[in-house]
């Protein structure tokens, strides 16, 4: 099991498998307590999320920024000749966490052990976005900054932009599937009638 994990469940731009792992990577973790840890900030934003963007629309974003914020990732360890292979769902719960603190930047935030301490949302980001790209820059180690930063800098742009350009221009291309779906199913091609 452990090859077939590091394998498809790790990323890594060196590694034989390169598409598969930047989508189920997102999905595999270190420890239980970094799987802990980024659950509860998923958690945590979820039903913002969720109340933003719908259900639906959420888990394609999600999905969409493990794949995206691995790319990033990618690019980086191409770039910089680093290839230590990454895992973990930061990068997409990056996004999330990008994505309502762009869309309620007063929101009121706090660290679970400190609760008496509170900032915005927006400065959260900003010192989120501030700290990855100085692990970055620096070279530090500790997480994938990376990724970090891509999933932040997808969730931005696609609360500010992308909702607009790809969510509520999706109706053409799902007509013109169900069209060809049913053209299919007529000539034998296997398709299920509606």
């Amino acid at each position: 099991m452990r090859r077939m994990m590091f394998t498809y469940f790790t990323s890594n731009p060196s590694s034989r498998a390169l598409c598969s792992p930047m989508l189920l990577s997102t999905f595999s973790h270190f420890s239980l307590f970094h799987m802990a840890a980024n659950m509860y900030v998923l958690w945590s934003f979820s039903s913002s999320i969720v109340s933003l963007l719908g259900c639906e629309q959420f888990i394609a974003v999600y999905l969409s920024a493990g794949v995206i914020s691995t790319f990033v990732s990618y690019v980086a360890k191409m770039a910089t000749g680093r290839f230590e292979p990454s895992l973990g769902a930061s990068g997409a719960i990056m996004t999330v966490l990008a994505a309502v603190c762009t869309k309620m930047p007063e929101a009121k935030l706090a660290i679970i052990l400190l609760p008496m301490f509170t900032f915005t949302a927006g400065s959260a980001l900003k010192a989120i976005i501030a700290f990855d790209t100085a692990g970055l820059a620096l070279g530090w180690r500790l997480f994938d900054h990376a990724a970090h930063l891509g999933g932040a800098l997808f969730g931005m742009w696609y609360v500010t932009y992308g909702h607009e350009l790809i969510w509520k221009n999706r109706e053409p291309l799902v007509k013109a599937w169900h069209e060809m779906r049913t053209k299919n199913t007529g000539k034998g091609g296997g398709g299920r009638s509606n």
